[in-house]
């Protein structure tokens, strides 16, 4: 039922009356009974009738009678705990399917603790506690989140759930969630996003798995771990591999591609990867498999690859207009195919940051002379060193220009020049990724003492992935525009009050702010009530007794 404003009458004798009418489905069909009209809504202000109709009202509702008491009196909470991501990312586990995984794969194990739930908690902490990701902060973490089972962990149990459970299930997780996916989003795969990137993990010594190698976090002198992951073109991880830290990216794209064949059996897919990957191997391979080819589309090294500096970037030729900031043009050398992109901002950009460095340069020849200059990395390439003379050199000016603002691919494909540019430009899909799995996810840093426990780790940050990046791919279909930052602060806000009333428990749930009612309906989850009556209060444990000391 519901109170319903009639407007009858008409010029000065029109006036608007309350009514309290019931809705009831018959069939098909909505209909809609008044129960009674209360009068004119004027009067019943006025005279103060509306105010006693619902206080009286009121006190058959224990859910307005707590709200009220509490603003009224201003009783104090006993417990307050996060609430709201809890919530939402407890859904989109339950969409995916998680749960259910997990209780196969641990089938026949003697876990005497809910394994499902901690594993829930680990990558939730990693979702809500950016900077505090360890398992000894989960431990104490977990008593501050209004969860079902989180009040049941302990710390042994997130030590066992990552290095006992998560790093022997890593594969077997995999593929069950890929085959989950397929299923969810009944697609076929048509690209798939490559790259790699490391992470840290503090510690001196080296093992199998912690290798010292090029470190894209510039910390060489740091074991680290290779982070190889592959992303469809929803951005969705499909699948990730974690090799030791001295792995080049070329051997890590290798070892992903035969994963993507030998485990998940995909058979003909279009493979994007940056210019950090291609090679002559890594051409063979994708091409010269006898069951599943791959076709490509790979970023090339300008500056490095001899046919791309010198016969693909020289060749005359029209640029076609994609968008404002992309023009393609396509080169054929031989029985290769390669296209062009330029971006006309870019290439303004890029001209102007020569014609600063090569001003400073000029300056700093004719007060400073050549010992201020020789050794400078921002100088060296347009430098012309010759008996003893530095001289700016014009070829390597001339050189560099023919770079601005552009970028090759080589492709087997038989898309056009434009939908090749499209789908490379996607790669920003698997570069969030990482920013995301290094960032907001806290991949690191990394404590463990065992690789066994350092997979678990990172499985756990890609479990958390999953359900970030599902819950932005929501929010970018309804157009939400709140930064993910602002987003969770949000929804941190929504809290969990227990409090004590009449020796009845009730749970207050806080105000939803910013947009945390969009994220909600997003996830596609009700908000939690504002007052949840939870039972009879807990009796209050006696007040310790005071000891008389003797005189």
């Amino acid at each position: 039922m519901f109170v319903r404003v009639k407007r009858s009458g008409s010029g000065a004798l029109k006036h608007d009356y309350l009514q309290i009418v019931e809705s009831r489905r018959d069939g098909a069909a909505v209909r809609q009974k008044v129960i009674a009209t209360l009068g004119r809504k004027d009067e019943l202000v006025a005279d103060g009738r509306l105010d006693a109709l619902v206080r009286s009202l009121a006190k058959f509702s224990a859910t307005i009678q707590v709200v009220e008491k509490v603003r009224r009196e201003g009783l104090h909470a006993h417990t307050a705990r996060s609430w709201g991501p809890a919530v939402v990312f407890g859904r989109l586990w339950q969409q995916q399917g998680l749960p259910e995984i997990l209780h196969r794969l641990a089938m026949g194990r003697q876990f005497e603790f809910d394994l499902e739930r901690t594993t829930f908690a680990l990558a939730l902490q990693r979702l809500c506690e950016a900077e505090h990701g360890s398992d000894l902060q989960g431990s104490s973490w977990v008593r501050t989140v209004e969860c079902p089972g989180f009040s049941e962990i302990a710390l042994q149990h997130l030590y066992r759930t990552v290095g006992g459970f998560l790093c022997g299930v890593r594969e077997s997780l995999e593929w069950e969630l890929f085959k989950e996916d397929r299923d969810l989003f009944s697609d076929e795969l048509d690209l798939v996003f490559i790259d790699t990137t490391s992470t840290f993990i503090w510690r001196d010594e080296e093992t199998g798995l912690r290798r010292r190698g090029h470190s894209k976090d510039r910390r060489p002198d740091q074991p680290q771990v290779l982070l190889c992951v592959a992303v469809d073109a929803r951005s969705w991880p499909i699948g990730w591999d974690i090799l030791p830290g001295n792995t080049g990216d070329g051997k890590a794209f290798v070892a992903m591609i035969e994963r993507l064949r030998k485990r998940f059996r995909i058979r003909r897919v279009t493979v994007v990867a940056d210019r950090g990957m291609i090679s002559a191997g890594t051409i063979r391979l994708l091409t010269e498999h006898k069951k599943a080819p791959y076709d490509y589309i790979l970023g090339c090294r300008m500056r490095r690859q001899k046919e791309v500096k010198e016969a693909v970037l020289a060749r005359a030729g029209r640029y076609q207009t994609v968008e404002g900031n992309l023009e393609v043009k396509e080169v054929h050398v031989g029985d290769r195919r390669y296209v062009v992109c330029r971006n006309p901002i870019e290439q303004r950009k890029d001209e102007l940051a020569r014609e600063a460095i090569l001003e400073k340069l000029t300056a700093t020849l004719e007060h400073d002379g050549p010992k201020a200059v020789i050794g400078n990395k921002g100088f060296a390439r347009f430098l012309k060193i010759s008996k003893g003379a530095v001289t700016i050199n014009e070829k390597a000016v001339e050189a560099d220009a023919r770079l601005d603002g552009k970028f090759v691919l080589r492709t087997s494909t038989s898309l056009s020049a434009e939908e090749v540019a499209r789908a490379y430009k996607s790669l920003w899909r698997v570069e969030r990724t990482f920013r995301e799995s290094k960032s907001t996810l806290a991949v690191r840093p990394i404590f463990h003492h065992r690789d066994e426990t350092t997979i678990g780790h990172i499985v756990a940050c890609f479990l958390a992935l999953r359900l970030e990046v599902d819950l932005q791919r929501r929010l970018d279909e309804r157009g939400c525009t709140a930064s993910w930052p602002d987003l969770m602060r949000d929804l941190a806000q929504v809290q969990a009050v227990d409090l004590d009333l009449d020796g009845e428990r009730y749970r207050l749930r806080t105000d939803l702010t910013g947009s945390t009612f969009e994220t909600f309906a997003a996830a596609g989850v009700r908000p939690p009530s504002v007052v949840t009556h939870l039972g009879p209060a807990p009796p209050r444990p006696a007040p310790p007794t005071q000891l008389e000391l003797p005189l």
